[in-house]
């Protein structure tokens, strides 16, 4: 009879035993799910944040305004002359040609010192380099401050350069701002705008065109003569349309 007790116990305990290994073995396998979830970083439903595409620091630019004889050739000689242009410290930003008159360039190439880009502007050998591709009459040079710059993407080639005179840049700006929802419903988006580097009461602004009949019709209103005069802005805008034919 002890012989049969001691069997049933030591079955008892073999069973004790494998229970008690049974259940150390799920707790630590559920331990190990819970290191490794709290590992793994959090997911977010949330959507990620669009990144801005409005840009306001300040921004140092060269436009140079030309007719050439033949676009071609004058691009050609242009490219040529990049690095004369990098070790002057000027970026080339756009290329445009002018929506009327596709021989018409416009120029536009950011500059990293404003004193050393207007030196460069009067170099005997930018002038000869002009020439050279095919440049007639006197370039128009200006130099700009942009102050606001939207870097999104956008479709449309055909841009408007408007330049304006005012009375005080900030009563301008100010007034300014307040009517985009308005140039946008007449197929004006601002790209940039900003001041001449010596004079801020001289204000150039550049917009895409999304409909141009729209935005014909928006510089001739009165609604628009009146806002200006409202805003200090003195005589006739001066506005040139072009299409972008390269961005860099």
């Amino acid at each position: 009879m002890s012989s049969k007790f001691f069997r049933i116990s030591v079955f008892a305990a073999s069973i004790f035993i494998g229970a008690c290994n049974g259940s150390e073995t799920k707790t630590v396998t559920e331990t190990d799910k819970m290191k490794s979830d709290s590992a793994m970083p959090a997911v977010s439903n949330e959507p990620a944040p669009t990144p801005s595409t409005i840009i306001t620091t300040p921004l140092g630019m060269m436009i140079a305004k030309h007719r050439v004889t033949n676009f071609e050739k004058w691009k050609a000689s242009y490219d040529a002359h990049d690095s004369l242009r990098r070790a002057n410290g000027m970026h080339t930003y756009v290329i445009g040609r002018g929506a009327a008159d596709p021989n018409m360039v416009l120029v536009s190439v950011t500059v990293d010192d404003m004193a050393k880009a207007k030196a460069f502007a009067k170099d005997p050998s930018l002038k000869l380099a002009m020439q050279k591709g095919g440049v007639t009459g006197t370039p128009m040079i200006d130099f700009f401050t942009v102050m606001f710059r939207d870097t999104g993407a956008i479709r449309t080639t055909l841009r408007s350069e408007t330049v304006i005179t005012v009375k005080d840049w900030t009563a301008w700006q100010t007034a300014f701002e307040t009517g985009k929802q308005e140039r946008m419903d007449n197929g004006i988006m601002i790209r940039a705008y900003g001041h001449d580097a010596d004079n801020n009461n001289k204000v150039r602004i550049v917009a895409a065109i999304t409909d141009s009949a729209k935005a014909m019709a928006y510089w001739k209103s009165d609604m628009l003569k009146a806002k200006m005069a409202a805003s200090g802005v003195i005589g006739e805008p001066k506005r040139f349309l072009f299409n972008v034919v390269q961005r860099y």
